[in-house]
């Protein structure tokens, strides 16, 4: 369902028309250049062409992930200064309390109050070092951070997405990823850039994927591993050849899939399966790994175990890993740093014993002799659920906050279709009596659904250190035995 009036089907005019008149419509409001504009929304044609009627004049697109709570909004919309709050109207209600000095519901209201037809926008001299969007994601602290990714990081990353997959005028792509989680990891621009069809679903079905593939002939998408899975089971039941097999490209990132997952997409669907591997402080391209001419020799099953490592350095790139195997990486994709967050920003890029700057991963991994990167770890304390990265220690504050709760450590565990489930060791204050059901109910009064524990196990006490710092290695142990990797 679309709860806006659709603006149908656009070819590339009409929609560098609409980009013109937002922009138009920001100066009308007087925002000015630098000035930051959020946007809560689904997948959506307006929200597609914001990456471009906003960052396109010199003003900072917001996308904010759209399964948020209100306060989580709020803090967003507070901490990055935006002054424009774009929200989907199917999230009215739930977000009416968030505060914003220009606060529109998409549809006939932003495009009644936004949209220009009939002036033209101030003229903006392009500067690639300016920051053209601010993401905020989940990581090592309590609250997320404010990615600044400049137009550098964004042209760069769209143009070696592009080469790397292969995009042109003739491919059709199918917006089963977000469109806020990293800009869409630069597909919405890469597949703009070269003229190429996009074909917008706004929630995620399997079915619904292999029916729009049909009716489309579409030829490119991408999404988390538990995207893939929905589509799997899916085509158990579809009627017919399935589509897009012979001709379909699936680009997967978030976390490995299972060799089997792999194996089933290229054997079962056709499709062919490319793996990368990347953060959104990186725009987000670091790897690839696309089946080369070597594979073409292997069983289904050896090549699906290529396929799932992180792959190569992607053109630009350079990769090494640290005395400790942390991934560190250098390239015009890195960020130019955390929003406000100066601290942040340098424990993150700093200049290491080569006296070069790398950006420290948080993530553990080798490289073989092939410079092939494999990630085994998570050094950062999060968790990937579904595609989505949650920070333990922001689950673990709201989780304290309930009076009856003594002590809380937050986990990743494995999980067969979300990749890792967030789980909750619940310390009980002395006469509590919640249950596993109560702790989850109030978790998600505080944060979003996805990040909220799906699993509480109630203890007696937790593992410390001498000084009291909680053993997290101890404490996932008994969850991830028999694994070689400690990430699923």
């Amino acid at each position: 369902m679309q709860p806006a009036a659709n603006w149908g089907t656009l070819n590339y005019g009409e929609m560098m028309a609409h980009a013109t008149a937002q922009a138009a419509g920001l100066d009308a409001l007087r925002i000015g250049v630098g000035e930051r504009v959020a946007m809560v929304s689904h997948n959506a044609a307006r929200l597609l062409t914001a990456f471009f009627g906003v960052s396109g004049w010199g003003r900072i697109l917001v996308p904010i992930n759209f399964r948020l709570v209100a306060e989580e909004v709020q803090y967003i919309v507070d901490h990055c200064g935006a002054r424009v709050l774009l929200i989907d109207p199917e999230l009215e209600a739930a977000l009416s309390g968030v505060r914003c000095e220009h606060k529109f519901i998409i549809g006939a209201q932003s495009d009644a109050q936004l949209l220009r037809f009939d002036r033209q926008p101030q003229p903006w001299e392009p500067d690639e070092d300016a920051t053209a969007t601010i993401n905020y994601t989940s990581g090592t602290t309590a609250r997320p951070k404010g990615v600044q990714l400049t137009h550098r990081n964004l042209w760069i990353n769209a143009a070696t997405m592009g080469w790397h997959l292969g995009v042109s005028d003739r491919d059709v792509y199918l917006h089963t990823l977000p469109q806020f989680h990293c800009n869409g990891w630069g597909l919405t621009y890469a597949v703009t850039g070269m003229g190429g069809k996009h074909v917008i679903v706004r929630k995620i079905d399997g079915a619904e994927i292999l029916r729009r593939i049909a009716e489309h002939g579409v030829t490119l998408m991408a999404g988390a591993p538990a995207v893939l899975n929905m589509v799997l089971e899916a085509a158990q039941s579809w009627d017919g050849p399935i589509p897009g097999s012979g001709q379909l490209r699936v680009v997967v990132a978030g976390a490995p899939p299972p060799t089997r997952t792999i194996e089933r997409v290229e054997s079962e669907l056709g499709w062919e399966f490319i793996q990368i591997y990347g953060l959104t402080e990186t725009a987000p391209l670091l790897t690839v790994n696309r089946a080369s001419l070597e594979y073409d020799a292997l069983t289904p099953t050896e090549r699906a175990q290529r396929l799932g490592r992180a792959g190569v350095p992607a053109i630009g790139v350079e990769i090494t890993t640290a005395h400790d195997q942390e991934v560190l990486v250098r390239g015009n994709v890195v960020m130019h740093g955390y929003w406000e967050q100066p601290d942040e920003s340098a424990a993150a890029i700093r200049t290491g014993a080569d006296q070069r700057t790398w950006f420290h991963t948080g993530d553990g991994g080798t490289l073989d002799a092939q410079s092939c990167l494999t990630i085994a770890d998570r050094k950062k304390d999060v968790i990937i659920t579904g595609g989505e990265n949650v920070s333990s220690i922001e689950v673990e504050d709201a989780i304290f906050s309930h009076p009856q709760i003594d002590e809380v450590a937050v986990i990743g565990v494995p999980d067969e279709k979300w990749g890792e489930l967030v789980m909750a060791l619940v310390v009980l204050a002395p006469g509590a009596t919640l249950t596993e059901a109560d702790v989850i109910a109030y978790t998600r009064t505080k944060l979003a659904g996805y990040k909220c524990p799906k699993r509480v196990e109630f203890r007696s006490s937790l593992a410390r250190t001498a000084t009291g710092k909680l053993q997290k290695f101890k404490l996932r142990e008994p969850y991830w035995l028999g694994r070689e990797k400690k990430i699923n």
